[in-house]
C-alpha cells in the first residue's frame, strides 16, 4: 500500500531530536512518518500511474483535501468520483476551500457516496449545499490550517496539483499554497497531477517527489478568471479608493474581481506600493513594470510581493512563474493579524453583499443562502485596523445597488443572513457615490453616513426605516 510506503519513511537512530518527524512503532522496529514535505525521504519515489488508478486505496468513510482555487486538481478528482462510484464506497468527506471547474462529486446521483465540505465555497457545490448534500464551515482564512494542525480534520487522501520537479526533486504548489501545505503534511496518501503548465513559484509552496504516493501526468491550461474591463459604477468605486484612500507606500490587500481591477487601474500615478494580501490580480502586473508596486517600504518581505493563492488571466500565471519578486506563503501566517498589522499604511480592500445602516457586513450568505465564506476578510479588517503604525485603512467596497436595482445598504440585513464583519470592525464603506467612515460613529451618525452613499432612489426609503428602527432622524 502506497501509505505505508510513505508512513514508513526510513530508519532513524536518535528519534528525540528530529521535531519535523512523527515516529510510529511496529513489533520489530522504529520508522519515520515524514510529514515535513520539503525534507526528502530517502529511496521512496512516486508510483506514475493512471487517475483511477490513483484511488485505488479509496474506501469508505476516508476524508479527502483537494487543493483549490488554479491549482484545483479537476481531472483528480472527476476520475476520484468515476472510481468512488465503481468501488460502491459510501460517506468519503471531500474537504476543500473554494474549487474550480466542475465538482462531479457534489451530482445529487454521488449522494451517500460523496460529501462536500467546504471551507470557502464556490459556485460549483452551492446547489448541493443548499439542498443539504454538502457542508460549509464557518471559518477564518487563517485559521482554516488549524483544523489540520490539531487534527480536527484528519486527511486519508490529499488531492493536489504541482508543477514538474526540479533537478533536486523538488515540485512547486505553484498558485495555491494557502492551507495545502497543512492539509498535504497531515494525509496518509498524497494524490499529485504534475502539469507543466503550473508555475514554480517561490515560498512555502515546495513538495519533494518523494513525498508524493500516486503521480499523474497531465498537460491542462489553469483556469482563467478576469480580463474584463471594470463597469462605470465599478471604476468610480475604484476611483473614489484609489484618489482617497490609498497613499504613496501603502501596503494593499486586494481579491480578485472587478472592483479591485478597479482599484489597481486608477493606481498608476502612486509610489512605492507594497502587496500582502492572500490573493491578488493581475493589475498588479502593470503596476509593477511602471514602477508603482515596489514594496520598497515594507519593513517585512520587503522588496517582495507576499500572496497565498492566485487565480487569474495567463498573463498573470506567467508574471508569478519562477519569479523571486512574489513569495507564496502559507495562510496561517499571511492572514496572521499580527502580520498584517506589521505592514506601512496597511490598506485592506474586500467587498460583501450588503451592509445594514448599522454598519453589519454580511459577506457570506444571502439570506439564509450560503454563498461563499468568510474568507480573509475580518483577517485583514482586523489586521488593518491594528496597524502599528497606526496608518491601517480597513476599507469594505460595493455597488449601490444590485443588479435588480435593490439597494444594498438596507434598513437591517435580510432575515438569516451572517454577519461576517460587525459593525465594531467597520471603518470605511465605499460606492461609487462616496466614502462613509464609521469608526467612532453612533449608530444615527453611521446611518447617516451610510445613507448618504446609498443610490438616490433609495435614500428616502432608508431614512425612513433609520427613523423607524433608531427613533431618531439619522444626523451627522
Amino acid at each position: 500500500m502506497a501509505a505505508s510506503v510513505r508512513s514508513v519513511g526510513h530508519k532513524i537512530g536518535n528519534l528525540g531530536v528530529l521535531s519535523s518527524l512523527r515516529t510510529i512503532s511496529t513489533p520489530r522496529n522504529y520508522f519515520t512518518y515524514v510529514n515535513e514535505p520539503s525534507q526528502p525521504i530517502k529511496g521512496k519515489e512516486p508510483k506514475w500511474t493512471t487517475a483511477e488508478e490513483a484511488f485505488q486505496d479509496l474506501k469508505s468513510g476516508d476524508t479527502v483535501f483537494a487543493q483549490g482555487a488554479a491549482a484545483t486538481p479537476v481531472a483528480l478528482l472527476k476520475a476520484m468520483t468515476e472510481v468512488g462510484k465503481k468501488k460502491k464506497v459510501e460517506n468519503v468527506t471531500v474537504c476543500h476551500m473554494h474549487t474550480e471547474g466542475d465538482a462531479p462529486y457534489t451530482d445529487a446521483s454521488c449522494e451517500g457516496i460523496f460529501r462536500s465540505f467546504s471551507f470557502f465555497m464556490g459556485g460549483n457545490v452551492r446547489k448541493a449545499v443548499a439542498e443539504g448534500r454538502g457542508d460549509a464551515l464557518p471559518i477564518f482564512l487563517s485559521e482554516i490550517p488549524l483544523l489540520f494542525h490539531k487534527e480536527i480534520i484528519k486527511p486519508d487522501i490529499a488531492v493536489i496539483q504541482v508543477s514538474p520537479p526540479d533537478q533536486h526533486g523538488y515540485c512547486s504548489l505553484g498558485t495555491s499554497v494557502d492551507c495545502v501545505r497543512a492539509g498535504m503534511s497531515h494525509s496518509k496518501i498524497i494524490v499529485a497531477q504534475i502539469n507543466k503548465n503550473m508555475p514554480r513559484t517561490f515560498g512555502d509552496g515546495i513538495i519533494h517527489i518523494s513525498h508524493i504516493d500516486y503521480a499523474v501526468k497531465t498537460d491542462t491550461p489553469l483556469p482563467i478568471h478576469g480580463g474584463k474591463p471594470p463597469t462605470d459604477v465599478e471604476c468610480k468605486i475604484g476611483k473614489n479608493i484609489a484618489e482617497n484612500l490609498v497613499d504613496d507606500g501603502a501596503t494593499l490587500q486586494l481579491g480578485i474581481g472587478s472592483i479591485p481591477d478597479a482599484v489597481l487601474a486608477a493606481l498608476t500615478n502612486h509610489k512605492d506600493l507594497g502587496i500582502h494580501s492572500e490573493m491578488f490580480a493581475g493589475g498588479v502586473i502593470d503596476l509593477v513594470n511602471r514602477g508603482c508596486i515596489t514594496n520598497n517600504r515594507k519593513t517585512i518581505h520587503k522588496g517582495r510581493m507576499v500572496g497565498s493563492f492566485l487565480i487569474g488571466t495567463q498573463e498573470l500565471y506567467d508574471f508569478v512563474d519562477n519569479n523571486p519578486f512574489v513569495e507564496m506563503l502559507v495562510v496561517d501566517y499571511v492572514n496572521n493579524t499580527g502580520i498584517i498589522a506589521r505592514q506601512p499604511q496597511m490598506t485592506a480592500i474586500n467587498s460583501c453583499i450588503e451592509v445594514d445602516i448599522t454598519g453589519q457586513i454580511s459577506s457570506d450568505s444571502i439570506g439564509t443562502r450560503m454563498y461563499s465564506g468568510f474568507g480573509g476578510q475580518v483577517d485583514f479588517i482586523r489586521g488593518a485596523a491594528e496597524g502599528l503604525d497606526g496608518k491601517g485603512k480597513p476599507i469594505i467596497a460595493l455597488p449601490s445597488s444590485t443588479n435588480k436595482g435593490e439597494s444594498k445598504i438596507t434598513p437591517i440585513l435580510k432575515p438569516g443572513a451572517g454577519v461576517v464583519t460587525t459593525r465594531a470592525h467597520a471603518h470605511y464603506v465605499v460606492t461609487e457615490y462616496g466614502i462613509a467612515y464609521l469608526f467612532g460613529k453612533s449608530l444615527r451618525q453611521r446611518a447617516h453616513a451610510l445613507i448618504n452613499i446609498a443610490h438616490p432612489d433609495h435614500r428616502e426609503t432608508l431614512e425612513k426605516a433609520a427613523f423607524e428602527r433608531l427613533k431618531v432622524m439619522p444626523s451627522a
